[in-house]
């Protein structure tokens, strides 16, 4: 007897644009400035950490919910930096990577037919996760006007129904490189105040924020705090996307349905890097030196394509950088990224795919987490445009 065709749960999903683009990169010896990690190494003191902790024997099982002396430097970072103390104990927990902690959060609360806000351009996580939960994306565009893309709260307002669980928003904005300020968090707060919905806020690059403004995590706000999972990930902040290792904060009583998914997700996060972690972090410098190290790229990234035919959008924060090209050619954006690879060969992204419908604006996407010489050979041939 031949089995059936399977039915996918994700019938939607392919390969992702960010592994399609890396292996055109490979193919035609582009630089690859599309995915989104470094091309330089983390600090040798944190591989000695690591090392040193396989060795003293922190090889087995962590606990489930993460070291608790991670934990610990981790509430102490969050209320030293944003003034919200978390229970260390009851609070947070370690999660295999950022993705791990955003798609439990989601199966942790979101139920079939519950409607979950998702603000367009988005990474692309969050929607196979609502799916999988049985939830319906409800998708919100930003617009995007000569100063860059913006969230339009009134249309976050009107997408509201009885129905809605929950509110995902990303800052600083994978993939436009824009950030949310104080004065989003209160839109935010007056859409969501006097309901039962949710915030899932994602802030994988909170240490990636330039030109001073400060970084306005949802664990400054009580009003949203009470009410969210605030995720993060060491990866993006010590250069280690590998290690996936990254945290979720949130209530006791949304932590507790939270773990309940952990626990038959992952259970655990790897000893020796948890150690290593815990014991980085007790010094603050490397994640408070971030913003300029990586403003440094920025700039050098917008200065040598300052006259070039490319428009540059704002990069208030992550690393990225996202352009216009439209001065250069008229083909969609998936195209005109592929073209790039192939006869320029400096690989990008293109912003189209980040939206749940097709949606074309003549932007890409560059990522400037690379060494600066890598930088500046993508630059020379992006400059001849």
């Amino acid at each position: 007897m031949s089995l059936s065709p399977l039915v996918s749960r994700l019938p939607h999903v392919g390969t992702t644009v960010f592994t399609r683009m890396s292996q055109l990169a490979i193919d035609h010896g582009a630089v690859n400035l599309g995915q989104g990690f470094p091309d330089f190494a983390c600090d040798p003191a944190l591989v000695d950490l690591v090392t040193d902790a396989m060795r003293a024997g922190h090889n087995q099982y962590p606990p489930m919910t993460g070291l608790p002396a991670l934990r610990g430097a981790i509430a102490a970072k969050i209320e030293t930096t944003y003034g919200h103390r978390y229970d260390a104990n009851a609070e947070i927990t370690v999660t295999a990577g950022a993705s791990q902690a955003i798609q439990s959060a989601i199966l942790a609360v979101v139920h079939p037919g519950d409607e979950v806000i998702v603000i367009e351009p988005a990474y692309d996580c969050y929607a196979p996760a609502i799916a999988l939960a049985g939830g319906v994306v409800v998708p919100v565009t930003m617009r995007l006007d000569a100063d860059g893309y913006r969230v339009a709260w009134d249309d976050v307002r009107a997408a509201v129904t009885p129905r809605t669980r929950m509110v995902v928003i990303n800052t600083p904005h994978n993939p436009t490189g824009t950030i949310l300020r104080q004065a989003d968090l209160d839109a935010l707060v007056t859409i969501v105040q006097d309901t039962q919905i949710l915030v899932l806020s994602d802030e994988v690059y909170e240490h990636m924020v330039f030109d001073g403004e400060p970084h306005a995590s949802v664990a400054r706000h009580p009003a949203l705090a009470e009410r969210a999972f605030v995720v993060s990930s060491f990866g993006k902040t010590f250069h280690v996307t590998g290690w996936k290792i990254g945290y979720v904060a949130a209530p006791a009583a949304l932590m507790v349905e939270f773990r309940k998914v952990h626990q038959y997700n992952v259970f655990c996060v790897n000893a020796p890097m948890q150690h290593a972690i815990a014991a980085y972090l007790q010094d603050p410098a490397p994640w408070r030196d971030l913003p300029a190290f990586y403003q440094a790229k920025r700039d050098l990234f917008r200065s040598s394509l300052a006259n070039s035919r490319f428009t540059l959008l704002p990069s208030d924060g992550t690393y990225f950088q996202c352009v216009r090209y439209d001065a250069i050619s008229d083909l969609g954006e998936a195209d005109f990224a592929e073209w790039l690879t192939r006869e320029i060969k400096v690989a990008a992204i293109p912003v189209s795919a980040f939206y749940s419908q097709p949606k074309e604006s003549h932007v890409v996407r560059f990522c400037f987490a690379k060494k600066d010489e890598t930088l500046q050979l993508a630059l020379e041939r992006l400059a001849r445009l």
